[in-house]
């Protein structure tokens, strides 16, 4: 009776897990820079490579915005960081934080280039 229990709750967590899923998507915020100028940000895509990372699909997450992975790195470090103190966590955070701005200001150059911006 209760190995029943289990799976049925384990359903009913999956399927709520799904189902906020599909909410946020459909509730992301507008970017005001976009709205202003009418062309993307530097961060335009953050949140639907996000709502992708939470689908489990890494490739997609990694097309629509390629510093999320890199970003979440440096936001789980920093938070590790903290609590523990590493001896150089201040080098390794600015060395992350380095590569995850050229991953974005190189995404977006490439956007330039492609013609990607609308």
């Amino acid at each position: 009776m209760f190995r029943y229990l289990g799976s049925l709750g384990a359903i009913i967590l999956l399927t709520s897990y799904q189902d906020i899923i599909d909410w946020i998507s459909h509730h992301l915020l507008t970017c005001p820079f976009k709205k202003v100028f009418l062309i993307d940000c530097p961060g335009c895509g953050l949140q639907r490579s996000i709502v992708a990372l939470l689908r489990g699909d890494f490739n997609e997450s990694w097309h629509m915005y390629p510093a999320t992975l890199p970003m979440l790195l440096l936001i789980g470090f920093v938070f590790v960081n903290s609590r523990i103190n590493f001896r150089y966590g201040i080098w390794i955070v600015k060395i992350l934080s380095g590569i995850v701005f050229l991953i974005i200001i190189s995404s977006y150059i490439l956007k330039i280039k492609n013609h990607q911006l609308f």
